[in-house]
């Protein structure tokens, strides 16, 4: 009877252990073998990267004295002081103090519980570091308030080297001509190693938006641009977007320079938005627009001449101006050119060109293209070619002709030669 009594006794004693066991409950002075089990501190991890509290930095390989920040909590209920940290950084990565050096940062401050700290260090990146994640694992050395003595947490974290976006922008034709609407070709680089995204571009056109966004020297509001936002995309490193933007500039800026300024908004490898001003400078020059018209045969001196007239309805003089003749299909015209200098805006520019055959004459009509050569006030070469049909008729031969030509000489030649005796005449009297 005592013997079951016993038993009886010792396995309700022994139930507490075995349903504790079971259940997995937390055993005394701890959470033990709990699943929930969590090691409660002072100091929790945040973030770390390249920058400072307030801004996040791109970064890439042969950088040196960069600046890396490490964000913590002060999650305890105490006040924290005399927070000290240590970096360690795999290799490739040093102190801005020199290989060999500890990666040390001081804050001397306070920290409110509750609130949140940082550590900034400064490091050197090796030359042969690449874009990519690394880990990294951060000491942390603090004073509770009211206690005596000095705590640390060590913290293990993953950062990364984003790279370095450069955005540059340039006009892939840098003249724009007068008078006219100017398709232009704006190219956006990314010549750094870190990719952009969500980039969207806006021309300021106006003297409000001038005023507010650049002190530069425009004179934009006096063009007429007919897009003025772009939405661009992502822009990978070491890689080109192009837009596109219809321009009309009046007559009044020939000869000047149009500065269009440019918006750029951004967000960078960080995922922080940055917004950038640039500017694309053209050339803009003047207007040359050339006509042929009035293109006849006519006979001088028993030689048949090619002869026309050129109007150029522009705002500027084209320079140095040829034309030539070309024949066309069974023509045995030979080619031919003709020096014809300024091509005048205020008036016709007259042309003559001899025809000469390549071999036996043949009479009536031929096929020949028309090409006036001149050059703009950039000294680029133009042309404007015009293909006609020429009647070309038989030379006369009757002594008529030749009796008429010499008596349009000889007068020529007698009022040539009295100009020359007035103005001897007056040099001896000035002597």
């Amino acid at each position: 009877m005592n013997q079951k009594l016993f038993f009886l006794l010792f396995s309700f004693l022994l139930v507490p252990f075995l349903i504790g066991n079971s259940y997995a409950q937390i055993t005394s002075g701890g959470f033990g073998d709990s699943p929930f089990e969590r090691d409660f501190g002072d100091v929790k991890f945040l973030d770390a990267y390249f920058g400072t509290l307030n801004e996040k930095i791109e970064v890439e390989s042969g950088d040196s004295n960069v600046p890396f920040t490490v964000v913590f909590a002060n999650v305890g209920t105490q006040d924290i002081t005399g927070i000290k940290g240590q970096l360690s950084l795999p290799l490739g990565f040093s102190a801005s103090d020199g290989p060999g050096s500890i990666i040390k940062a001081d804050s001397d401050s306070n920290s409110l519980a509750g609130e949140n700290f940082h550590l900034t260090f400064f490091v050197n990146l090796d030359k042969n570091v690449s874009i990519q994640q690394y880990p990294g694992t951060v000491k942390v050395d603090y004073s509770r308030l009211r206690e005596s003595g000095v705590r640390t947490a060590f913290e293990d974290f993953q950062f990364k080297v984003t790279g370095d976006s450069v955005i540059n922008v340039r006009a892939l034709e840098t003249f724009l001509t007068s008078l006219r609407t100017n398709n232009v070709i704006i190219e956006i680089a990314n010549d750094g190693t870190a990719p952009i995204s969500s980039v969207d571009i806006v021309a300021s056109n106006t003297q409000t938006e001038l005023a507010s966004t650049t002190t530069s020297t425009t004179n934009v509001e006096n063009v007429v641009i007919l897009e003025s936002n772009w939405d661009v995309g992502n822009i990978e490193p070491k890689s080109t977007r192009h837009l596109t933007a219809t321009v009309y500039v009046p007559e009044g800026l020939k000869d000047d320079t149009l500065r269009i300024p440019l918006s750029i908004s951004y967000y960078n490898a960080h995922g922080d938005q940055h917004i950038i001003s640039k500017i694309v400078d053209f050339y803009i020059k003047g207007l040359i627009e050339l006509t042929i018209f009035n293109v006849d045969v006519i006979e001088l001196s028993g030689t048949q001449m090619v002869i026309g007239e050129i109007i150029n309805e522009g705002n500027e003089d084209g320079l140095f101006g040829f034309v030539s003749i070309e024949p066309r299909g069974d023509s045995n015209i030979k080619p031919n050119t003709q020096f014809i200098d300024e091509i005048e805006i205020d008036a016709p520019v007259p042309f003559n060109i001899p025809i000469e055959f390549d071999g036996e004459p043949e009479y009536g009509e031929h096929d020949i293209t028309i090409t006036v050569r001149y050059k703009d006030g950039v000294r680029d070469e133009l042309f404007v070619i015009e293909d006609t049909t020429i009647f070309v008729n038989e030379p006369t031969t009757d002594d008529e002709s030749g009796l008429d030509s010499s008596m349009i000489i000889i007068p020529v030649i007698i009022v040539i030669a009295a100009g020359i005796f007035i103005m001897r005449r007056r040099k001896k009297t000035e002597s």
